[in-house]
């Protein structure tokens, strides 16, 4: 079946393409306003884009009346925020962060996390998340409905017990993430994988070319 999305609602459009791009990495997203208020909102349209420069990609959508949410106008005011991952024992406080409440209020207060200070910018990381990046703004564009923010990663922290610092291994199950799946309220773990080599097109060439001869 073939949908033409010039055709159709953005809900529409919306809800065919976060159910079938999937599964989606998470970034729970702290930002501090100019004024000092704090914010942390998770956001699914994310992931990583380049390792020189070190970017991330968020796309953070508009209120229905078109202003911009806390994250977006934060990061637009201040060009800092701080990008966690989302543990499956932090997931909780992760979809309490979700509520549409007004700025002023202080999401990370009401659900007892714990914060600790960034190094190089203002917003605070969250202490219980394995991983966590301090960014600051690379470039915003404006794209309808959505602000799609590109943040260059300043410094990355990552808890001890889930890393090897010479050999930079990272034990990536044991951090326990959680993603995005499909629908309103479902989520995924990494918990069903399979491996799969990179080809390598000299071998596999010299491999045809014996075959080949017998």
């Amino acid at each position: 079946m073939e949908f033409d999305f010039s055709a159709m609602a953005g809900p529409q459009r919306y809800k065919l393409m976060s159910a079938s791009v999937t599964p989606r990495p998470i970034a729970w997203v702290t930002t501090k306003s100019a004024s000092g208020v704090l914010n942390a909102a998770p956001y699914s349209f994310f992931n990583m884009m380049s390792a020189e420069p070190p970017l991330l990609v968020i796309g953070m959508m508009r209120r229905p009346d078109g202003t911009h949410k806390d994250t977006a106008a934060n990061i637009l005011e201040t060009g800092e925020f701080v990008v966690n991952l989302v543990s499956e024992a932090d997931s909780a406080a992760m979809n309490f962060t979700c509520i549409d409440a007004p700025p002023e209020f202080d999401e990370i207060a009401e659900t007892g996390l714990m914060t600790a200070p960034s190094s190089v910018v203002a917003p605070p990381r969250i202490a219980s998340a394995p991983v966590a990046m301090e960014c600051r703004l690379y470039q915003s564009i404006e794209a309808g409905q959505t602000t799609i923010a590109l943040g260059e990663v300043l410094r990355f922290h990552i808890d001890d017990a889930f890393v090897d610092a010479d050999r930079l291994h990272v034990d990536t199950l044991a951090m326990g993430l959680v993603a995005r799946m499909h629908g309103a309220g479902w989520y995924t773990r990494a918990t069903d994988l399979f491996q799969m080599e990179r080809p390598n097109y000299a071998a596999w060439s010299g491999a045809s070319a014996e075959a080949d001869r017998r």
